[in-house]
């Protein structure tokens, strides 16, 4: 095969009469180019969905939202319910308490409900028909209107057999997408869950501005809405606008404008498909709607399994084929679903979902856990998996085809070789084209065998050993039977892209030639001592730049600093080396600065048959430290006791106490408690964790070794998080091209890489300008539009700024000083304080229509350090004899701008300026800062006391746990014991409203005061 992004080969026969996505779209010309309002656009939107075949309701109110429900249910299950009848079904599907999650649940996994019938006899009530879609009917109804905690009217919304399934929100073309993202979650706090609370029904959101259109379900992929304290309140985690997706063809081609998605995405059987197959509720209670690059290759599956038994080649490379999904791109979703289809058909006894190493087993374990509980074969016997196979309960385990080899081993004749068998490998550019792979189809005679992998084997990067018939993929697996490269997933933002930097570690002889490389690939130059020193200095001084240690964002509702990084040495020998020297250099950067921060630091190997790169395969390492030579598994004994004196864990070398060792560590790089890890080859291949953003390299990769390496720092977090990090010691470039080429296309460059610097500055010179220009700092922003408009290039700056620190050029080449960008940013903070309150307010919001980058102001945030520093600079501007002159007034204020530009110390100012006054000329600035917040705090504790009359030290108490803990504990028995003896059923300032009370009190001190000291 010459070209890897050669077309695509689908089956002639199809599984069903409609796939769920279309082969290949082609977009019509726009009819109408004049001007299109909002109003226009939904009018339009509607009509197309009348056409096809949505029944149009204009219903505006929940009464009417309620009998509609009724027919529907009494059409789906052909019943006709009595007054009572309905009351009890409505009583269940409008239950009170319950809210969005719950809703979900009931649609995925509780879909028929039982009623009791006026005559006593039981009824089963279908909410939706799973079996035949095409029973369930869809309407359309706009400008719904509710009343919530505010008044809203809703744009469009398509019902499922009655019920409010996908909601629609509408924005003119040309203004930001974001706009309706942001108006769906003001509903969702506001008034989904309002009346009858059928709106929490909603699976599906749609967001458009005619020309771009975006989908995604009601949780993400990071968090959910969950119920806060209250009965109808509800709170906001971690909804994020990085995770919403665009719709496609089957050829990866995008179907942004709100026409051509209305015809596909919202074609009947296309929609019915996705809400009633391609939507998973995994066991975390998320909610997770498959992209269709997931939906055709499942598809493809299903339909490769089908037209090969029935033309009876199970048993052959004509029964199964491979998908090529790049890494990142949610293969284990898409396995898994194919898997679960394929176990439903009635032809097939088992799917075994294979996976080839013990560390991939653990993250597949628990990804598969999260849809099927109970699917994993996690255990070492073999006698397990035996009993597994034989269990006609069991239709999908997931084991190692290691363990399955043994089995088949062990077990010459059994009757699972003659049942009807779908196996699926995970990785199947790996281990699989030996012995192993052989071994397994031989045994089997009724199989159909399919591979996943982010990197295939082609002809181009082949290895030479091995049986020439299972060189490729094609070769072990069959057929391509979908495609998705990282060219497509970055276009389509499913993943980031890399910044690379070539970092020359060897500094040429004048002898040499002046050839252009990075590094001398001699075995002398490469491991000399000298150079380790100098990778060692460079990654300690690029450390906090590369990998954001200065930016704050959130994590699972936790506050963490910047990134992390894994150090990919090239042997055992040289990351035990690496270890070394960084730990020395660090002692000796604490010793020179006490205050100087360490990394949290981790090494992990094992033995390793080839530690090199064989063929573009990263060395297989397992969890077996038996056979590392004495020196290895001495030092790896002391740099495990390292990481346990550092966590107050008690691992070792030992089986069990490295894979628990493994597994700590995995879970610490995740939950960003670990700054960097020195790798070998662990946790370059199969490893996912999305606070990882930066890759060190000091080893030779080449094909798809380098991208599943550099795989490791492109997944999606946040709106911080925009590229993945590459800082390569080696000479890669040619190396780096070369694979993108392969595993892309041959453009693949300019899209999997970042622009150059050249371009991101000319772009940041040419928005400071027009900031400069439209909003000079010495002019107030007058009227809406333009505050608006101050706010769309404010938040374009933050944004190219955020990319543009991470390049070294930028030191020193920012067009705006740091006072300018303080008042700048001052202004833009200024504003989003001013727009939630007019959110708050008792009149119609205008926040739906800004968006603000406050995550990337939060990444340059003035911290109480740098306002200290300041303060001994005024009090030094005194103490040197200042009078109150321009030098002291300039040193004032710049404490004030400082503070001002800062999102969370803009609500301490009156404490920081109160300090100010106070300080003396002489004395400890930190020690007085000090003292000076204790003192406030305790006497602004002690009037919360005293007003609500709580009891003193439990409330004490109370409040030291919440600045250990970094929040106040909203639920549970620690807020009683702190009030006053009340009575629970008054009516007028009872326990419950006394409770709500002090808990707003109590969690607005706490914010005032978190972080002062």
């Amino acid at each position: 095969m010459s070209e890897p992004d050669s077309a695509y080969r689908y089956e002639p026969v199809s599984v069903s009469d409609e796939s769920t996505v279309v082969a290949e779209f082609v977009p019509e010309e726009a009819e109408e180019p004049a001007y299109q309002s909002e109003a226009e656009l939904e009018e339009a939107f509607i009509e197309q969905l009348r056409h096809q075949a949505y029944e149009y309701l204009p219903i505006t109110t929940e009464a009417e939202l309620l009998a509609n429900l009724r027919t529907q249910l009494e059409a789906l299950n052909q019943i006709t319910f009595s007054d009572a009848e309905w009351r009890q079904l409505l009583g269940i599907v409008a239950a009170a308490n319950e809210g969005i999650v719950e809703k979900t649940a009931r649609l995925h996994t509780d879909h028929v409900q039982v009623i009791t019938r006026d005559d006593g006899t039981a009824k089963n009530i279908s909410l939706i028909d799973k079996a035949n879609i095409h029973n369930n009917r869809l309407q359309v109804i706009n400008q719904y209107e509710v009343e919530g905690t505010r008044a809203n009217r809703y744009d469009v919304t398509v019902l499922a057999n009655g019920l409010p399934m996908v909601h629609i929100e509408l924005k003119r073309r040309g203004v930001d997408l974001r706009e309706a993202f942001n108006q769906i979650n003001r509903y969702q706090r506001e008034s989904f869950w309002a009346g009858s609370g059928l709106f929490e029904y909603v699976q599906l959101f749609v967001i458009s501005n005619g020309t771009l259109t975006k989908y995604y379900s009601n949780t993400t992929r990071d968090g959910h809405l969950a119920e806060q304290s209250g009965r109808r309140r509800r709170r906001k985690t971690s909804n994020s606008f990085e995770f919403t997706s665009w719709w496609s063809d089957a050829t990866n081609a995008a179907i942004t404008d709100l026409v051509g998605f209305t015809k596909t995405f919202f074609a009947k059987h296309t929609l019915l498909n996705l809400l009633t197959k391609y939507c998973v509720f995994d066991v975390d209670r998320k909610l997770l709607v498959m992209r269709p690059y997931q939906i055709v290759a499942a598809e493809q599956i299903l339909q490769r399994i089908l037209t090969s038994t029935n033309a009876r080649q199970w048993g052959s490379t004509a029964a199964g084929g491979y998908i090529w999904h790049t890494t990142g791109s949610g293969k284990t979703l898409t396995s898994f679903k194919a898997a679960q289809l394929a176990s439903a058909m009635e032809d097939v006894d088992k799917v075994l979902f294979v996976v080839d190493r013990k560390d991939l087993d653990y993250q597949t374990q628990r990804e598969y856990d999260r849809f099927e509980k109970g699917a994993v074969d996690g255990t070492n016997n073999t006698a397990h998996l035996k009993r597994r196979l034989e269990d006609p309960g069991s239709r999908i385990i997931v084991t190692t085809i290691q363990k399955l080899a043994n089995f088949v081993k062990a077990n010459k004749s059994h009757p699972i070789y003659t049942d009807h068998v779908v196996l699926i490998f995970d990785e199947c550019h790996r281990s699989q084209f030996g012995d192993m792979h052989t071994s397994i189809t031989r045994a089997f005679k009724r199989y159909h065998l399919f591979g996943f992998t982010g990197t295939p084997i082609f002809t181009e990067n082949a290895g030479s050993s091995g049986s020439p018939r299972l060189r490729t993929t094609e070769q072990a697996f069959g057929d391509r039977l979908h495609t998705y490269t990282i060219v497509d997933a970055i276009r389509d933002k499913n993943v980031l892209p890399f910044r690379i930097d070539y970092v020359n570690t060897v500094k040429l002889p004048a002898a040499l030639p002046t050839a252009q490389v990075t590094a001398i690939d001699t075995e002398k130059a490469l491991r000399s001592p000298e150079r380790a020193d100098a990778i060692v200095c460079y990654v300690l001084d690029h450390f906090d730049q590369k990998t954001r240690r200065n930016t704050s964002y959130l994590l699972k509702d936790k506050r963490v600093t910047g990134f992390n990084s894994l150090f990919a040495a090239d042997s055992i020998d040289s990351a035990k080396h690496y270890y070394n020297v960084f730990e020395a250099e660090q002692r000796n950067r604490e010793a020179a600065d006490p205050a100087y921060q360490r990394l949290k630091t981790g090494v992990i190997y094992s033995y390793a048959a080839n530690e090199e790169q064989v063929d573009g395969v990263l060395g297989e390492e397992s969890f077996d430290t038996s056979d590392l030579d004495q020196s290895s598994r001495e030092f790896l004994d002391d740099a495990i006791a390292d990481y346990n004196d550092l966590f107050g864990t008690s691992w070792d070398s030992s089986a069990d106490g490295f894979q628990s060792y493994y597994k700590d560590l995995s879970k610490r790089l995740k939950s960003r408690e670990l700054d960097m890890v020195i790798v070998v080859n662990m946790f370059l291949t199969g490893f996912d964790a999305t606070t990882l953003n930066t890759l060190w390299v000091d080893k030779n990769l080449r094909s798809h070794g380098l991208i599943q390496a550099y795989s490791r720092t492109n997944r999606i977090l946040n709106s911080v998080k925009t590229y993945g990090n590459i800082v390569a010691f080696r000479d890669l470039e040619q190396a780096t091209n070369d694979a993108l080429a392969l595993f892309g296309n041959r453009e693949a460059r300019g899209v999997v890489l970042l622009k150059p610097y050249a371009d991101y500055n000319a772009e940041y010179q040419e928005v400071v300008a027009g900031l400069r220009a439209h909003f000079p700092l010495a002019e107030p922003i007058v009227g809406e539009a333009a505050k608006k408009e101050f706010i769309s290039l404010f938040g374009q700056l933050l944004r190219l700024r955020n990319i543009l620190t991470s390049f070294d050029e930028f030191a020193g080449d920012d067009p705006l000083t740091e006072r300018e960008f303080q008042d700048y940013r001052s202004r833009y903070l200024d504003l989003h304080a001013e727009f939630r309150h007019a959110e708050n307010a008792e009149k119609e919001s205008i926040n739906d229509d800004v968006v603000f980058e406050i995550e990337l102001v939060k990444q340059v945030e003035v911290n109480v350090d740098y306002i200290l520093l300041l303060i001994e600079q005024w009090r030094q501007t005194r103490g040197d004899g200042g009078d109150g002159g321009d030098v002291e007034v300039e040193a004032r204020q710049s404490i004030t701008r400082a503070v001002d530009s800062s999102p969370s110390l803009r609500n301490k100012s009156d404490l920081i300026m109160a300090f100010v006054d106070a300080v003396n000329v002489s004395g400890d600035t930190r020690e007085d800062w000090r003292q000076f917040v204790t003192q406030r705090r305790e006497a602004e504790l002690a009037a919360i006391i005293a007003e609500e009359g709580l009891r003193p030290e439990p409330t004490r108490e109370f409040m030291a746990d919440a600045f250990r803990d970094g929040a106040v504990a909203v639920t549970g028995t620690a807020v009683t014991r702190i009030l006053p003896p009340v009575s629970r059923f008054s009516v007028d300032g009872g326990h419950s409203a006394k409770k709500q009370r002090v808990v707003a009190k109590l969690s607005a001190f706490h914010h005032r005061y978190s972080g002062l000291v």
